[in-house]
């Protein structure tokens, strides 16, 4: 399997920031927020350590109370199945500051008990309130033949909004049996119905789940496939798409070293070109005469 990247956060979280730190250091402290886009940024320092900071995004249909009209100071709420956020603040020029404490909810740990997940620390029940994770969805990924059996597993359902929703999509887009580890990792790479159906439109049809990871990972859209297509390079496996991109063979590239003289070279010398560290600046330094062409 793939390693983790981090680029790509769902909706409901844009920062995430899991420090070690003291039981109850982060129940209250300082707010700041931005709007952006229908939903609140929010970043929250605990009074004990203000330096650190933890960040979410949550549509502002989510709170109650909440007016981000110029000068508003009315407090508001964030109420979640794991707990509820209180804030007073003031906002000017859709950004705000001020306090905030939360209070766990007391039910939420014998629900996660009784559905076989152990108890959350202090920080981790904070953590599942602010992406909006708890029971609910553990039942309804549970109903969609996804067991969630950890508080770790379920921050990462929370975190990359890994949904009974996003479930069925993928089935039905053709990857219907995925564990909770391969979903998740789909969600942090971005692979999306949309993803799947545009690859599919260019001739890669069917790819294993890793072929697809790692060409969503490295940037492999089919726009580069169409542009490396059109510089002569018609048959080109995801393998060998995903190393031109790890290697920066970009169509930008492939021009500028046929404009040197390499008119004849493969994807696979283009390829060793980069790994060597051999591009036009090293070329023409080589060569008395910049328009001399040199053939590979």
């Amino acid at each position: 399997m793939t390693s983790r990247l981090s680029p790509w956060l769902t909706v409901f979280v844009v920062l995430f920031a899991l420090p070690v730190l003291a039981a109850g250091a982060w129940d209250s402290g300082a707010w700041v927020g931005t709007v952006r886009e229908q939903e609140l940024h929010l970043s929250l320092h605990p009074k004990d350590r203000p330096e650190s900071q933890h960040g979410f995004s949550t549509p502002l249909t989510a709170f109650q109370g909440l007016s981000t009209k110029e000068a508003s100071s009315a407090p508001f709420k964030l109420v979640r199945e794991a707990g509820t956020f209180a804030f007073e603040g003031r906002f000017t020029a859709q950004q705000g500051t001020g306090t905030w404490r939360f209070t766990p909810d007391a039910a939420y740990v014998k629900a996660l008990s009784d559905l076989g997940i152990p108890a959350p620390d202090a920080h981790e029940q904070l953590t599942l309130a602010a992406v909006g994770v708890g029971p609910a969805r553990v039942k309804a990924l549970a109903a969609a033949g996804h067991r969630v059996g950890t508080v770790e597993d379920l921050l990462q359902v929370g975190i990359f909004n890994v949904t009974p929703e996003y479930v069925r999509a993928l089935a039905a887009a053709g990857y219907p049996k995925l564990s909770l580890e391969e979903l998740i990792q789909c969600r942090i790479h971005g692979v999306t119905p949309e993803r799947i159906q545009a690859l599919a439109a260019v001739g890669f049809k069917g790819l294993a789940l890793d072929s697809l990871l790692s060409m969503s990972i490295h940037g492999v859209t089919p726009d580069f496939i169409r542009e490396m297509r059109g510089l002569g390079f018609k048959d080109l496996t995801a393998e060998a798409l995903v190393g031109l991109r790890i290697h920066g063979v970009t169509p930008a590239f492939v021009q500028e070293m046929r404009g040197l003289g390499y008119t004849n070279a493969t994807a696979e010398d283009l390829m060793q070109l980069r790994i060597h560290g051999i591009d036009s600046v090293f070329v023409r330094s080589l060569s008395k005469d910049a328009g001399t062409p040199r053939k590979p």
